[in-house]
């Protein structure tokens, strides 16, 4: 390729359009650039307490991925009135409700110490300089200064401890009065999140769904739900994945009967998550088949076709888990199981969508339409601790892999499967004077003699690798590993990019048929 074309690699048409993003995200970035990933979470629902008046509430969060720093964010999202937080710490943890002395950090919003969330409201903290341990407890304290009303927003069923003090005991390493909250049902109240700064973090992954992600059958303050032990996985593997945990007991896709509906919470509860590049969407449609008045198979369908284009617009991988078993339940009708049975047939099937398939219904059940024993928690709907296992360690853990490897094109004027440009790369056509190439702007430009005829300017924005993947789509990926463009071909597999003689990039199937080109 000679000079003057790779200086106007990219300065065709500055047109900007806006493509949806739907094709494979698995590809994920090498090196994230975003400054915070998201290390704990807890989706808001509403607590059954009976409200707070000068005391303090410790709260332990276990970690999935470290850092060097923390923020950590509180909601009101179910407060019908203004509630105050102040003075709030974070330490690492010792036992109970006692912090290793030493590694206390006050944690401030906005410079205060203190902040009043308006009612549906919620609020970041600034970020605080402190070591966080992966896979490992940190203690959260904060001081409610103020009484607040009953039913806070916060997050029931924890299986977590919590504790609580008379007073303004945050920073107190013994938290002197303190007791854990029995009556709470270990609810965790108000806090929400926990973010990491982690430069070698690739992303997080959210599991979304009901009582099975939420860990309801899992052992109290032992965090083995299954989301925490993929996240013990990940961190064996060398991957550094934070995993979030947006399960709600009870939760649905249609009715706010546990928590706002699995459908009107998504877009907050799983694309709104730092750094989020993947989600698991798990169990909520059980819930929908056992509430007595179960929904037709299509009604469910669609629900799962409104979150997939949400995630894949938001640039966000979506890993569609089948639907468990749960015959032995009083609400089980062989009716119901048929329905169970069409969508996981349309979860596994090739136009669903999703990018990749946790099939939970085949690791608990089989063939079956109940638990397999061993998996069985003993109410026939919640899997057992090794049952949780079993789906933590169904999940491929490639699915979080950094970018492919790519090869140079290996015949002229071609880039087949796995092949692809990186950035100042071009490609020649077989003859004349036509290429293609990724200029030094991060954009694909093709053109002959020098001068560019098209360039991905016109749809889409810079990256700094493109590759032919294995669907037949041709993509191109940010240093995210977030594909910034694409020709929108995938379910061709064998498909290959040809840069003509006439410099039009053109991308036909296998057989030869033209399916895209820069022509228009």
């Amino acid at each position: 390729m000679n000079q003057r074309f790779r200086r106007l690699l990219g300065l065709a048409l500055v047109v900007f359009l806006s493509w949806p993003d739907t094709s494979h995200y698995f590809a994920q970035g090498i090196i994230t650039s975003a400054p915070w990933t998201g290390t704990w979470s807890v989706a808001p629902s509403t607590t059954p307490d009976p409200g707070f008046n000068n005391q303090t509430i410790r709260q332990i969060v276990h970690t999935s991925i470290g850092g060097t720093a923390a923020r950590v964010k509180f909601s009101n999202l179910m407060g019908a009135q203004p509630i105050t937080i102040s003075d709030v710490h974070i330490a690492r943890r010792a036992s109970a409700e006692r912090t290793v002395a030493g590694t206390d950090r006050a944690v401030t919003f906005n410079g205060q110490p203190s902040v009043t969330i308006p009612a549906g409201g919620s609020a970041q903290s600034d970020a605080v300089a402190f070591q966080v341990p992966a896979l490992a407890d940190i203690a959260v304290s904060f001081h409610i200064p103020s009484q607040t009303p009953p039913g806070s927003t916060g997050h029931i069923d924890g299986m977590q401890d919590v504790y609580i003090a008379p007073g303004d005991v945050s920073a107190d390493p013994a938290f002197t009065g303190g007791v854990a909250n029995a009556a709470g049902g270990q609810s965790y109240y108000f806090l929400t999140n926990v973010d990491v700064m982690n430069a070698s973090a690739t992303g997080s992954v959210v599991a979304f769904g009901a009582s099975i992600t939420d860990g309801l059958s899992s052992t109290p303050n032992a965090n083995n739900r299954w989301p925490n032990l993929l996240a013990t996985r990940l961190s064996r593997a060398g991957m550094s994945v934070g995993v979030l945990n947006q399960g709600i007991s009870g939760n649905n896709f249609f009715t706010n009967d546990a928590g706002p509906s699995g459908l009107s919470r998504f877009s907050r509860d799983v694309l709104s998550q730092a750094n989020v590049k993947w989600v698991i969407i798990s169990d909520d449609a059980v819930n929908n088949l056992i509430s007595g008045n179960p929904p037709d198979a299509q009604k469910l369908i669609s629900a799962y076709q409104q979150l997939i284009p949400q995630a894949h617009n938001a640039g966000v991988g979506v890993i569609c888990s089948t639907l468990t078993p749960f015959e032995g339940v009083g609400d089980w009708t062989p009716a119901i199981e048929s329905t169970r049975e069409a969508v996981n047939a349309f979860i596994r099937g090739g136009s669903s969508g999703c990018d990749a398939v946790l099939d939970q219904a085949a690791i608990l059940g089989g063939s079956s339409s109940s638990f397999i024993a061993a998996y069985n928690s003993g109410d026939n709907l919640h899997p057992s601790v090794a049952g949780l296992q079993a789906i933590a360690n169904g999940i491929d853990l490639s699915w979080f892999a950094a970018l492919p490897s790519i090869s140079a094109p290996a015949a002229c004027g071609r880039i087949a499967t796995g092949e692809g440009l990186s950035v100042g790369q071009a490609l020649s056509a077989c003859s004349g004077d036509a290429a293609v190439g990724l200029g030094d702007d991060g954009y694909l430009a093709a053109g002959v003699g020098g001068v560019p005829s098209w360039s991905s300017q016109i749809a889409g924005t810079p990256g700094v690798e493109v590759r032919m993947q294995e669907d037949g789509n041709l993509v191109m990926y940010d240093s995210n590993g977030a594909m910034v463009w694409q020709t929108k071909t995938a379910g061709n597999p064998g498909a290959y990019a040809m840069i003509q003689t006439d410099g039009h990039l053109v991308i036909y199937s296998a057989n030869g048929t033209a399916l895209w080109s820069s022509a228009g």
